[in-house]
């Protein structure tokens, strides 16, 4: 009866054997899933980490990443990210022209300067010279030629120095003193009362109902239209718009209209200064100066520093666009009696000026009409 009982707890503590090694088996095994989904969930949550990291990385503003604005180039006025600066702080610069070409005895040139934002606390400017042998500069901005040469004027915010522009200075040696072009028109003459294109309403000569004012015909003393005529205002509101959008230009009314007695002042001072013969080449004597019409404006800069500038280029091309044309043009002082002025340019509408502009004429040329005074 022993031997029988003996073998049944044996065999009874055997099976507990196998079901404790099952049971440490399983348990084992699940003590590793657990540990391996711990790391897979560790894993994942540092992979999403870094994932998100590099997302907000990406998608940080470059005004919130950079700590030094860039520098713009020579001829584009240098900026910052208005949203990075204080409110009242300098964040632009733009200039009226960004080249010029003087001769050594020419006289001083300043370019207009315009700070950005409008409102800016302080507009103080800081003006440099890269080299004082070629050009000099004041502390308002005058330039003055001094020698054959290229140097760099440079204007620089008081209140924040990283922003500045800069005008490209070329000067050339003095220029001999050129001889007055003879002119080719014959002036108005009672023979021209003939033509029935042409009509004196009021003291204002019209040719084909264009005004006409230059060396020839006058206005009456008392003609005053109070400023710009709406038309006129108004197109070079748009060519104004046209070559900001087009060119990303600035263009604006350095003078425009003139009364007959600011005229008065204004030939007797450049008499004064340069003698009647020169004056008379780009000065108009009063009661022949078109910008007493209320249709003439003087364009960013009224001086030889405008010719050439990408604004004058500009303005010669598309102005005729807008009702315009260059009143002076290249080559042309025989007919017109002025020279070269790229900067002068006068309202006679959007047909007439299309018409003049393709012909390749001035007014006096296309009109066939003199100036010259009698």
């Amino acid at each position: 009866m022993s031997t029988p009982n003996r073998k049944k707890r044996k065999s009874r503590k055997k099976q507990k054997q196998i079901l404790h090694f099952l049971l440490l088996t399983a348990l084992f095994f699940c003590l590793l899933l657990g540990i391996l989904l711990i790391l897979r969930h560790s894993f994942a949550l540092e992979t999403r980490t870094v994932q998100e990291f590099v997302v907000e990385t990406e998608t940080i503003p470059e005004t919130e990443s950079e700590t030094i604005p860039e520098t713009e180039s020579e001829t584009v006025p240098e900026t910052t990210e208005e949203e990075t600066l204080p409110p009242g702080m300098v964040s632009g610069i733009t200039l009226s022209f960004y080249h010029v070409h003087l001769h050594e005895d020419d006289d001083p040139v300043m370019p207009r300067v315009f700070m950005e934002p409008e409102d800016a606390i302080d507009i103080s400017e800081i003006w440099s010279s890269s080299d004082e042998t070629v050009a000099i500069v004041d502390e308002n901005g005058t330039i003055t030629p001094e020698n054959p040469g290229n140097c760099t004027i440079c204007v620089t915010s008081a209140m924040n120095p990283a922003v500045s522009a800069t005008v490209m200075v070329t000067v050339y040696p003095k220029e001999e003193a050129l001889p007055v072009p003879e002119q080719i028109c014959s002036p108005f003459s009672e023979e021209d009362n003939t033509r029935n294109d042409i009509q004196v309403i009021g003291g204002i000569t019209y040719v084909q109902g264009v005004m006409l004012v230059n060396k020839t015909y006058s206005l009456p003393a008392d003609y005053h239209p109070d400023g710009l005529t709406p038309e006129t205002s108004e197109a070079f509101s748009a060519l104004r718009h046209a070559a900001s959008d087009e060119a990303g230009l600035r263009l604006f009314s350095e003078s425009d209209f003139r009364s007959y007695r600011t005229q008065v002042y204004l030939y007797e001072s450049y008499c004064n200064r340069d003698g009647k013969e020169a004056a008379d080449r780009f000065s108009a004597r009063p009661g022949h100066s078109e910008h007493q019409t209320g249709m003439v404006i003087d364009v960013n800069w009224a001086g030889d520093a405008f010719n050439d500038t990408e604004e004058a280029v500009w303005l010669e091309k598309n102005c005729w666009r807008f009702g315009f044309i260059v009143r002076f043009p290249r080559e042309k002082e025989a007919f017109t009696g002025y020279k070269y002025e790229s900067w002068h340019i006068r309202y006679v509408g959007e047909d007439w000026a299309k018409k003049i502009y393709d012909s390749g004429l001035c007014l006096e040329e296309y009109f066939h009409v003199s100036s010259r005074y009698s």
